[in-house]
């Protein structure tokens, strides 16, 4: 089972949820990345890697 999380770096650049929209998304309280649903097939924790690899800050975790 794979797990996400975002931590306190997040600069909410939006590069995550652009490419996992259904995993990712902007919290309008704190303007960061915050994640919506963990992955529950191959092809999202793919999309979680790559949203992992497009982070600027690298403030995305896939374990």
């Amino acid at each position: 089972m794979v797990h996400v999380s975002v931590n306190d770096e997040c600069i909410g650049c939006g590069a995550c949820a652009a490419i996992a929209p259904r995993l990712f998304e902007i919290d309008g309280s704190t303007m960061k990345s915050k994640v919506k649903k963990q992955p529950t097939s191959e092809e999202e924790v793919e999309l979680a890697r790559q949203a992992a690899d497009a982070c600027p800050v690298a403030s995305i975790t896939v374990k």
